[in-house]
């Protein structure tokens, strides 16, 4: 793209973006400011981003941004299910009049404090507008195997710096170790140009296709089939990029684990292509002879489609364009099936009924070979004469209730909890990996029984309740290893547990069981107290919990520290498990409360602005609707009085914070539970009541002020 196009381009993508966005993107918190139009810009773009890497619609977009004083680096966030995987998009926008935007090492380093903070699920960190989606991002992060893609959408034509590049690269590496959790993209003009054209331009592409072994169907419709190149499909993805799936129901993902496989199979062995691809389906107005050969059956032949769009396939042409850029001569060397079908005689809505019915068809998984094993289906009959239980092995039928039975999944995750620290590792990165040969063998052998999986489900089971009833009083660092910790736990708890009965069908073994997994609830209090002191003291209080629970190495090194302690049945010290009606660094007996030491330090002044902040999972949840309903519910206005100094917005009247806090919890969600309301309620780029004490406690500059 030359500079010459620059101005062209700026005008026709602002004016879109404020076409599109004006009416929908939040601007209440830089109203009247002097930059609010660039702002706003910069927000825009992030929204688009949304849309170009999404499914989202444009109000869907606009609520995904989250730009602000205090947004860390992420100005916007999406969560959605690909496939088998929860993915979440975080954006980085930067707006430019002169498509020069810029970005450095200064910004890669805040997007990834932001991935950080967001990992640890510390979203106090960041403003309020984050509190909508804090429950979806913690739910796609604690799933078997995420995927975070950092998106920077920059208003520049240019290439980031090489420096830039190597250090972003190297830090996403650093959050990978043995998976593939934190990948990045960058979108730049050009892309952004595309997008924002794409619903108001349509762009018509004529595709000159090269046919080999030509097959032809004359009735009802015509259409052809038969093998294309490689090479030849990623030159229409070169020229015409997402036009060329303008008429498919979603777009190409680019970062989809389908795109990866196809990716590897064309780089690596391009000769198989032709064996393990689905292949491609296109539809067009029209067809045409063009070019070299005739359109006769089983020849080579050339044809013209016109306005052609691949309606089936859209993942296989990226992933294709991706390879043949990485080896061009050896991934152009594939071949694949194609269909063609040209809807010119066809009913108006042919093209659409096409359209679906090739995008609804259920893929084949790996899971779904194993299901056939007959050890799954010696399961199943065990499972219902020896436990009177249903044992579920095939995708699409119900999951049983949890009295009732499990799920083959279910079974898998369970057993490789116990198996082994590296199968802990890996069901907790990437699930689906169980059911590779090398990993599928080792946990359904044909010693298998049921009631070993039966007792192994519910202990995984009882673990991950007693963490769930643990996370709804937990905040912060503690919170976050009750989030992630389920599978390493279950593997340290097991390890400690008489299982010499796992096998056995008697009555008396079924009793003892029972009475293993009654003192599960307090087994897991214990040891989670004892988890976070262990991974602090192996990797630091700024280690990432998400990261460490899904490195075989770092799990095999905190499980055998954890397992010691555990066994020994002794207490965690005091504090390892800061709860919300604790006074957080700071004494009840020692020292004021943290009001106290605010209005006595004067380092709130009266009238300064606060708003509520969800702490945790369950308000997470349950809160942030309650407040979008009346936004005078999370605002209040500062005094500087020691015992009721947060004015309501909501009704005007004075509260203690944590008197508030209860209030607003009793009429949203029915809890009247005893919580620390200084965490609750922040001064916007300064932290919560709770930090801004825990400063003037560490800094005796303010103490003697």
């Amino acid at each position: 793209m030359s500079e010459v196009a620059y101005p062209v381009q700026i005008r026709n993508l602002k004016r879109q973006l404020k076409l599109r966005f004006r009416p929908l993107i939040d601007m209440s918190d830089w109203a009247g400011r002097p930059d609010e139009e660039q702002c706003f810009l910069s927000r825009a773009v992030a929204a688009l981003a949304v849309k170009l890497e999404t499914a989202a619609s444009d109000e869907d977009a606009a609520r995904a941004v989250i730009d602000g004083t205090t947004d860390r680096g992420i100005d916007a966030v999406a969560v959605e299910q690909r496939g088998d995987r929860q993915h979440i998009t975080l954006v980085q926008a930067k707006w430019n009049d002169k498509g020069e935007a810029g970005f450095g090492e200064a910004d890669v380093s805040a997007v990834m404090r932001g991935l950080d903070y967001l990992l640890d699920l510390d979203f106090s960190r960041f403003g309020s507008k984050i509190d909508r989606h804090a429950a979806e991002i913690d739910a796609a992060l604690n799933s078997p195997s995420p995927k975070v893609t950092l998106v920077l959408a920059l208003v520049t034509g240019s290439d980031l710096h090489p420096n830039t590049r190597a250090l972003l690269e190297e830090e996403v590496d650093k959050h990978n170790l043995d998976d593939d959790l934190v990948d990045y993209k960058i979108l730049n003009l050009r892309d952004l140009n595309r997008e924002i054209l794409g619903d108001h331009a349509e762009r018509k592409v004529n595709l000159d296709v090269q046919l080999d072994g030509a097959g032809k169907i004359t009735e009802p419709f015509l259409a052809y089939y038969g093998t294309i190149s490689a090479g030849e499909v990623a030159d229409w993805y070169g020229k015409y990029g997402r036009h060329l799936t303008a008429r498919n129901i979603r777009d190409a993902l680019d970062l989809s684990d389908v795109n990866e496989k196809i990716r590897t199979t064309l780089i690596r062995e391009p000769e198989y292509f032709w064996y393990l691809s689905n292949g491609i389906t296109l539809i067009c107005d029209r067809i045409r002879k063009h070019g070299r050969g005739s359109p006769v059956a089983g020849r080579l032949a050339g044809f013209r489609l016109e306005g052609a769009s691949v309606i089936n396939g859209a993942q296989t042409v990226s992933a294709i364009y991706r390879a043949v850029q990485q080896k061009p001569g050896k991934a152009a060397a594939g071949r694949l099936l194609i269909r063609i079908i040209s809807l010119e005689d066809s009913p108006e809505d042919f093209g659409d009924r096409i359209t679906v019915a090739a995008n609804t068809q259920n893929p084949t998984e790996e899971r779904d070979f194993r299901s056939r094993r007959p050890e799954q289906a010696d399961l199943r009959h065990e499972f219902a004469l020896s436990l009177g239980l249903n044992y579920v092995i095939k995708r699409g039928e119900s999951d049983p209730p949890e009295a009732e039975g499990c799920t083959m999944t279910e079974a898998a995750l369970a057993l490789a909890a116990v198996k082994s620290t590296e199968f802990t590792a890996i069901a907790k990165g990437n699930a689906s990996a169980l059911w590779k040969n090398q990993y599928y063998r080792s946990l359904f052998t044909e010693k298998l029984t049921a009631h070993r999986v039966w007792r192994c489900v519910q202990l995984l089971r009882r673990v991950r309740k007693a963490l769930a009833e643990e996370q709804e009083h937990l905040a912060g660092r503690a919170a976050s290893v009750a989030a992630y910790g389920d599978l390493l736990l279950t593997h340290v708890l097991f390890r400690t547990m008489d299982t010499s009965d796992i096998d056995a069908d008697d009555a008396d073994a079924s009793a003892a069981w029972e009475v293993r997994l009654a003192e599960v609830r307090e087994r897991v209090r214990k040891a989670l107290g004892w988890l976070v002191i262990v991974i602090d003291g192996a990797y630091g209080v700024n280690s990432h919990i998400s990261t460490t629970v899904r490195s075989p190495d770092r799990v095999e090194l905190v499980a055998n520290a954890l397992y010691e302690r555990v066994l020994s049945g002794d207490e965690p010290p005091s504090g390892s498990l800061p709860l919300l009606h604790q006074e957080t660094g700071i004494s009840a007996t020692s020292a004021p409360r943290a009001v106290w030491r605010i209005v006595d330090a004067g380092l709130i002044p009266d009238g300064e602005s606060l708003e509520f902040r969800p702490v945790t999972a369950p308000e997470r949840r349950q809160l942030p609707r309650w407040l979008e309903e009346d936004s005078n519910r999370a605002r209040a206005t500062w005094q500087n009085n020691k015992n009721k100094p947060l004015i309501w917005h909501a009704d005007g009247e004075a509260y203690a914070p944590s008197t508030l806090v209860r209030k607003m919890r009793r009429e949203a969600m029915g809890n009247d539970q005893q919580i620390q309301g200084t965490l609750y309620w922040h001064v916007p780029g300064k932290g919560s009541l709770v930090d801004i004490a825990q400063e003037i406690r560490d800094s005796p500059e303010i103490q003697d002020s």
